[in-house]
């Protein structure tokens, strides 16, 4: 099949997005990789705040350039409208009237006050999915706190405790929007379920996935472990499970190597072959699973001094054409010109205004054998006026709204 081919799986399905930041304008930006027209509704004044962070630094920008938003908003329109000024919330009303999704990560008192509640919006369309991205979920006394992903996601959801090395004076940082992210493709696949649901039965539902919830979904061998009562592994386990196959391995030049060797006795022969120790797989002290388990401090320090003997490069051209599974330890910058992230197009790109290309990620779905062509994000409000005369208003009728300041 043809790489960066056009994604049609989602084409003639309508979102409407209404969100700010990270998580829930992911979940709209792989709908639109996958063909939906998300429609992306901001205040007419300040439009979506992710928009202004590359002044402060947060995010990342060249030039003009917010890589940020390119990558949380690409392929969908923007619109300009006022949904506190009355006139802007009919338009509104006429936009959700023929949509399929409505996308929105607004806390529900905020939605409530608009007139855009679940109940509000279902008497302009009947069939309308409405999906929610939230902090903490629906329920509870919690349910309207503001949160982010590395307060809901990474501290609250126990992400930070689990991955930061005992002993440390503080938890760990999370990297930039880490579990937005993989709550956005909890999102879209929620909302790719519910459209599969309402075409089976023609029932519209109500899609929740919060951050939350995504944490505990993605630490699911350690909640499991809890539920059982047992503790988490020390975080510093290194060596201290029964198998020795099974860990990272420093080289000669402060490099690593990562065995995940899960069927160790299947593996053991061609590992010392690798190594070039093809004595060692005779060795009575680690010939079987148990064995080695019950010698795993001798095993582990073999192992090691082995590892030590040689650069990274020369590992990583021993273990290249091996049947083991492993990994070498990559930068980002290595992760850039891998050649299976090249292979199979896990990067896109997309040509900005000036001729400049933009190099983000693809989302890891793909559909018959290939990425989706990437879009730009919308500037803000870009749309806005594309929009309204495909609703039927003509040019006075916009006017007239700009003037009320409804839209921008």
């Amino acid at each position: 099949m043809n790489a960066a081919i056009g994604v049609d799986v989602f084409h003639g399905i309508k979102v409407v997005e209404l969100a700010q930041w990270v998580f829930v304008p992911v979940a709209g930006a792989l709908l639109a990789d996958w063909g939906a027209d998300v429609i992306k509704v901001e205040s007419p004044t300040a439009g979506d705040p992710y928009r202004g962070l590359i002044e402060q630094g947060v995010t990342t920008g060249s030039g003009p350039v917010n890589y940020s938003i390119e990558l949380a908003n690409r392929g969908k329109r923007s619109v300009g409208i006022d949904l506190k000024n009355p006139e802007g919330r009919d338009i509104f009303y006429r936009i959700i009237a023929d949509a399929d999704v409505f996308l929105t990560n607004f806390r529900s008192s905020a939605l409530d006050r608009l007139g855009l509640g679940v109940d509000e919006l279902r008497q302009h369309n009947s069939q309308l999915i409405y999906a929610r991205g939230h902090g903490f979920g629906v329920r509870g006394p919690d349910k309207d706190i503001p949160a982010y992903d590395n307060t809901a996601f990474w501290s609250r959801g126990g992400m930070g405790h689990v991955l930061t090395p005992e002993g440390s004076e503080y938890p760990l940082s999370p990297r930039g929007a880490f579990g937005d992210r993989q709550a956005a493709m909890n999102l879209a696949f929620g909302v790719a379920g519910a459209l599969f649901r309402r075409e089976r039965t023609g029932e519209p539902s109500v899609v929740d996935v919060s951050l939350l919830a995504s944490a505990i979904w993605t630490l699911g061998s350690d909640v499991l472990g809890a539920v059982q009562g047992n503790k988490p592994r020390a975080r510093s386990s290194r060596g201290q499970g029964p198998n020795p196959l099974g860990n990272v391995f420093r080289t000669q030049d402060d490099r690593h190597i990562t065995l995940a060797l899960l069927q160790p006795d299947r593996y053991w022969v061609e590992l010392c072959t690798i190594l070039g120790q093809p004595g060692l797989a005779a060795d009575e002290r680690f010939t079987t699973m148990t064995n080695r388990a019950d010698n795993r401090e001798d095993c582990l320090q073999i192992l090691d001094e082995i590892f030590a003997g040689r650069s990274y490069a020369e590992w990583v051209t021993r273990f290249d054409t091996s049947d083991l599974p492993w990994a070498p330890v990559q930068s980002i910058e290595e992760l850039l010109v891998d050649r299976q992230v090249l292979a199979n197009g896990y990067l896109g790109s997309v040509k900005s205004d000036d001729g400049t290309v933009l190099t983000m990620p693809n989302g890891p779905v793909q559909f018959d054998e290939g990425p989706p062509e990437l879009r730009r994000a919308p500037e803000h409000g870009a749309n806005t006026e594309e929009v309204l005369l495909s609703l039927g208003l003509d040019w006075e009728e916009i006017g007239d709204l700009k003037e009320h300041r409804a839209i921008m």
